[in-house]
């Protein structure tokens, strides 16, 4: 007995069948809600929790609230604009805009309504764009600012199927048509109790399986793919994940992450349908600011705040020096051994538990303080987190919740949580989902999570998705008493000239925890051996440059010079101490820039595109491997 062809459901039978060896399969039990909506989470959340500060968000350098009330109404009044512009049920709308309360505004308007959005990511160069709205078939497309907006006037010749562009901040002289403005006017007139039922019963009578939006995927190569998540798709992944990390009343995140991706998008249906305060942060580089205005109680993040934030506390103790740097890592020699009893299942206690406690005092209370003083937990995805930072957090009392997913995946398939903890994991699955080992190492899983199907791409979804309803990750991982670890992408697997298989994101994690270095990606497929391609952390090396009293004009001079190669040589090799000899990158190549997503070397989730990077530097490589 089969599951119907490309279902995320499967049949007991079919199950028990489909089972391979011991440590290959594990399931996070079945699913015990039946299938939902996310309006109809929405109008829960609503009516149960009916709070003050649903939202917040800053304005004229003040922190200001929007209740849930209020909420109601400007959905509704979107909502109902939009009707009057002729948007209707499974209509296509655009959603361009950085994170605010308007994204999620403007979102929950069009799900209320049937009509399917489109996030795209505001870093996305102009010339990206039209494929996503063309390819979707988007009638409308809201944005955030004047630079979004005459970012869209720009290519708005190639955008044959948009009517309205309306703009958040922006207005009629940077493009727009209206303003969101003008768009709840028209909604108010339209607006009445006998309006308001209406809108209310024909959000709830929207089915699970009704197409909840279309979110584009970069990938590594090609135009991007549109991942069709339904209803019950994102709703069963917020119950789910509520079932493993429980919230409590009370509780504040601060949301930075890109609202255009899956990750943070069911995050904030997960935080608001549970009664939690949303902060929006006012930019990626105000985090650490507003982190302390708004004292979170959670918030979730891809590692590199968290790369970040370790690399900024060992930078502050060594430019301490002295008895300051001494205390410091005395304290993080006691945190560790603190970590290691508390992650073996033991309380610690004597003299451990007594240096721990004055470790709190002297160094560990200040880094929570930075967080705002009340962080209960972070929540981490997106990319691999260093085991390394992980446990220096925890060891701190901050505990970083590292689970794993992806866009097709709602995108929660795993997840540590604080009952159920392992560093170097990302936990165990959620209720409702299978995870599967395949024979060559690549990590399936099955289950109401999983997406409809690649929109308008039949052969994509068949390559994804297989008969049996198990969808392929691309990634390589395994299981240890049902904890899930990821080892590499399928995809980024090297193997060298010699047949020697390596998986190069550990590596790359390992020396992005030196604080002279920024980015690296590892290369070496079909060669003698691995190199590397380092991009300095320019706050570092500049600041050591210039204690060596070394005079430089440009940094591209400054990466020539061999005291400076040599510099960053040892630096790297510090790092792959312990490694195999055909593992360890034979050479290092120094690059002046960061990767950026407007070169298409990274993905707007911030993924290193490795076979992009390997074009782009092809004459360096050759160099390399020419030495």
């Amino acid at each position: 007995m089969t599951a119907p062809v490309g279902s995320p459901y499967a049949s007991l039978a079919n199950t028990l069948s489909s089972i391979p060896a011991p440590n290959t399969y594990a399931s996070g039990g079945p699913r015990e809600e039946p299938p939902g909506t996310v309006n109809a989470l929405f109008f829960k959340a609503i009516e149960t929790r009916d709070l003050p500060n649903a939202f917040m968000h800053k304005v004229g350098g003040a922190w200001r609230p929007i209740s849930h009330r209020t909420a109601l109404e400007r959905v509704r009044r979107i909502a109902l604009g939009l009707q009057q512009l002729g948007i209707t049920t499974g209509d296509r709308v655009g959603i361009l805009s950085e994170n605010r309360p308007e994204w999620a505004l403007a979102d929950y308007a069009c799900i209320c309504s049937g009509v399917v959005d489109v996030p795209v990511y505001p870093t996305l160069p102009a010339e990206q764009v039209p494929f996503i709205l063309n390819d979707s078939g988007a009638k409308a497309l809201f944005v955030s600012t004047a630079a979004q907006a005459q970012k869209i006037a720009g290519i708005r010749s190639e955008l044959p199927g948009v009517q309205w562009v309306i703009g958040f901040d922006a207005t009629k002289g940077d493009g727009c048509d209206m303003t969101l403005s003008d768009l709840e006017a028209i909604g108010a007139k339209q607006d009445s109790p006998e309006a308001a039922a209406r809108f209310k019963a024909e959000a709830l009578a929207v089915q699970p399986d009704h197409l909840l939006t279309l979110i584009y995927t970069s990938g590594t190569t090609g135009n991007p793919k549109g991942v069709m998540l339904t209803h019950d798709n994102v709703y069963s992944n917020c119950i789910a994940t509520q079932q493993s990390i429980p919230l409590a009343g009370g509780d504040v995140a601060l949301s930075f992450l890109p609202l255009s991706h899956i990750f943070e998008r069911m995050g904030a249906y997960y935080l608001f349908s549970n009664g939690v305060t949303i902060a929006y942060a006012e930019s990626i580089d105000t985090v650490p600011i507003n982190m302390q205005e708004v004292s979170p109680t959670l918030m979730m993040s891809v590692p590199r705040l968290y790369e970040k934030i370790y690399a900024r506390v060992l930078e502050n103790a060594v430019a301490s020096g002295g008895l300051k740097a001494r205390i410091f890592f005395w304290a993080r020699a006691v945190g560790e051994r603190w970590a290691d009893e508390k992650l073996a299942g033991r309380e610690p206690s004597g003299l451990i538990a007594l240096q721990y406690a004055l470790a709190q005092k002297l160094v560990f209370s200040k880094l929570k303080e930075r967080t705002g003083g009340r962080m209960r937990f972070f929540i981490s995805g997106g990319a691999p987190l260093s085991p390394q930072i992980n446990k220096f957090f925890y060891s701190a009392g901050l505990t970083i919740l590292e689970g794993y997913g992806l866009t097709e995946t709602s995108p929660v398939i795993s997840a540590n949580t604080v009952a159920n903890f392992r560093i170097g994991t990302v936990g165990k699955p959620l209720v409702g989902v299978e995870v599967r080992i395949a024979s060559d190492g690549e990590i399936l899983t099955r289950g109401p999570h999983v997406m409809k199907g690649y929109y308008r791409n039949p052969e994509a979804t068949a390559e994804a998705i297989d008969r049996e309803g198990w969808f392929h990750t691309g990634d390589i991982g395994e299981l240890e008493d049902d904890f899930l670890k990821i080892t590499d992408r399928k995809k980024d697997i090297i193997v060298t000239a010699g047949g020697k298989n390596l998986a190069p994101q550990p590596i790359e994690n390992r020396l992005k925890t030196n604080k002279y270095v920024s980015q690296a990606v590892m290369l070496g497929d079909k060669r003698k051996f691995p190199i590397v391609l380092i991009v300095p952390n320019w706050d570092q090396l500049e600041k050591w440059a210039a204690e060596q009293n070394i005079v430089w004009t440009s940094r591209a001079e400054l990466l020539k010079m061999p005291t400076i190669q040599a510099k960053m040589e040892k630096e790297v090799k510090r790092e792959l101490t312990g490694l195999g000899s055909y593992e360890t990158p034979k050479k290092i190549g120094l690059l002046e820039h960061d990767f950026s997503i407007e070169r298409g070397e990274l993905t707007p989730k911030l993924s290193v595109k490795r076979r992009v990077v390997e074009k782009s530097y092809a004459d360096l490589i050759e160099q390399l491997y020419a030495e």
